[in-house]
């Protein structure tokens, strides 16, 4: 077989570019004109699921991984002993357009190890995204990694031809990323951070008044932590989370297990990953405090400052506030309804809205999409009889047996009657 270097080479930087995680779907509406290729309109990337539950997928690889850093946890450390290869910028470009032709791909996530200093390392992912954008009048999804240090002409420029543009933040804390990666320091990470979330907004509201502005980063900015490879809690964890939501306006938070890839003392033991069930907690308490009114401190606080890995958050919180319990779905408000286990978003609103026209009944609520055998413990209706006291710890052995084995879905027994 004739050796190709091209597929060496990708074969090398798609396997670098899984560690990480930092993709979503873009919620750009970057659309196309005048007969170019791709369509970004509600794409998204790295075979993650929209919003409408579509599952969709981009070429994901570094430019190169060579690096002038020495970062413990970083599988592309200077010292590790691995393969190096480096696309070149025609590389790049070529590979994306050709995969895009073959439908392989809907868009491009585009990060790098930093060879030499970062503003040579930007300046090159900037030509891969303006070369898209210009010659090849490529419309589909683009996000690019801001790499720490670099200018912010080189940071603004790639905001006008990216989707979506990401700066890891690594690690939680500042101590631990001196301990980890003592060659970075947080003040270069969340300065293009800053740079971008204010320009998003500038230019937010200068579009509403001048149409022609030109998009910045039209969808968002995103980071990556990464978790377990220092000894931060989920506490410190979601706190530095909620900070960077505040403050810079983050479309999304990405939270990366740690994968044991050395024998550095300074890092957990090798053969010890993480448990993906962690990553998961850290999920679900991330989308309570962004969608479900909940603020980290519910979730977690200094007596229990780790999310129980058993149950869900949500569960998890309503076991600790039964006090609160149950909550009578035809006449709570929106925000309680909310916080019931079982009971999502959607169905949230549907209950709110179907009860303005009749009282609700267990039918009901099986018809509208809850959960039933989760939020019944939770929920009296039309057809409750009377609460009783509940003790918290049966309750939890009660449904996490619901869970292990599995019950009938028209049960209606709950400890509450």
């Amino acid at each position: 077989m004739q050796w190709d270097p091209i597929q060496e080479k990708l074969e090398i930087l798609a396997e670098a570019a899984r560690y990480d995680v930092s993709c979503s779907s873009s919620g750009s509406k970057r659309a196309n004109k005048s007969n170019g290729l791709g369509n970004s309109t509600g794409v998204g990337i790295c075979h993650s699921y929209t919003e409408d539950g579509r599952c969709v997928s981009l070429l994901k690889i570094l430019l190169t991984n060579h690096c002038i850093y020495d970062c413990a946890y970083c599988i592309s450390r200077r010292s590790n002993d691995i393969p190096r290869a480096g696309f070149t910028v025609d590389e790049v470009v070529s590979l994306t357009i050709n995969f895009y032709r073959r439908n392989y791909i809907e868009g491009l996530f585009l990060s790098s190890g930093i060879f030499k200093d970062a503003d040579l390392t930007m300046e090159r992912l900037v030509r891969v995204a303006k070369r898209l954008r210009t010659a090849e009048r490529f419309n589909g999804y683009i996000h690019l990694k801001t790499i720490p240090g670099c200018s912010e002409e080189l940071t603004h420029e790639a905001a006008l031809y990216a989707d979506r543009l990401s700066v890891n933040i690594e690690l939680p804390t500042e101590t631990s990323l001196k301990t980890l990666a003592p060659e970075k320091s947080h003040v270069d990470i969340m300065k293009p951070m800053a740079f971008v979330s204010e320009n998003i907004r500038a230019l937010a509201s200068d579009k509403k008044i001048i149409k022609s502005t030109p998009n910045f980063a039209p969808a968002g900015q995103s980071t990556q932590m990464v978790v377990g490879a220092s000894p931060e809690n989920d506490l410190q964890v979601m706190s530095i989370a909620d900070s960077l939501y505040k403050n810079y306006q983050l479309k999304r938070v990405y939270y990366s297990g740690y994968v044991p890839i050395s024998n550095d003392n300074r890092l957990p033991v090798l053969g010890t990953p993480v448990p993906v069930i962690r990553e998961n907690r850290l999920y679900q308490a991330d989308w309570l405090t962004r969608f479900y009114q909940f603020s980290v401190k519910e979730l977690v606080d200094p007596k229990n400052p780790n999310l129980d890995l058993d149950i869900d958050p949500k569960l998890s919180w309503a076991l600790r506030n039964l006090d609160q319990f149950p909550v009578d779905v035809n006449t709570a408000p929106y925000e309680m309804i909310l916080r019931v286990p079982g009971i999502g978003l959607n169905s949230a609103k549907k209950i709110v809205a179907a009860r303005n026209f009749q009282k609700l009944g267990w039918e009901h609520l099986r018809k509208i999409g809850v959960a039933f055998n989760r939020a019944k413990h939770f929920v009296i209706c039309q057809s409750s009889a009377m609460p009783k006291e509940v003790d918290a710890r049966k309750l939890r052995a009660h449904i996490l047996t619901q869970s292990k084995f599995g019950t009938s879905f028209s049960s209606q027994t709950s400890l509450f009657q």
